[in-house]
């Protein structure tokens, strides 16, 4: 897993060894989920009222 720069080291509690803070993949589909899931829909949304509005298909799908 990719290490987040917190600059933390690996303490121990109570004799448990706590490992250093990482970026889990949880995270990153939870990033995904909040942030790019809705800016995807929002670009598309935009892209259809260009082609509404305008005729032209600006998205990367009129390519082919």
């Amino acid at each position: 897993m990719l290490s987040l720069p917190f600059g933390r080291k690996a303490e121990t509690v109570m004799g448990h060894k706590i490992t250093e803070p990482r970026l889990t993949m949880m995270a990153i589909w939870l990033v995904f989920l909040y942030v790019g899931l809705p800016l995807l829909i929002v670009t598309g949304l935009m892209d259809l009222a260009m082609q509404l509005f305008f005729g032209v298909c600006t998205g990367v799908w009129c390519l082919a």
